[in-house]
């Protein structure tokens, strides 16, 4: 996959089958993307590897309050 240069700068191309790849991709995503790109991600995928994602804590908190509202919601 070709990616944005404004979420990864540091590689033209990454291999989304590597898990490892995917997770730093995700994390990218969540960081630098724009509203399009995050939601473009599977948003299940986000809440499996939220746990796994060494995100700054901001970051985090807003992700796991995203996904607690949303379980309180159904």
């Amino acid at each position: 996959m070709t990616v944005e240069r404004y979420i990864v700068w540091s590689k033209e191309k990454l291999d989304l089958s590597d898990p490892w790849q995917r997770r730093w991709f995700v994390k990218q995503v969540l960081l630098h993307g724009r509203s399009e790109d995050i939601a473009a991600l599977d948003w299940e995928e986000i809440r499996k590897l939220l746990p796994q994602l060494d995100l700054p804590s901001e970051f985090r908190r807003l992700w796991e309050e995203y996904f607690a509202d949303e379980r309180a919601q159904a």
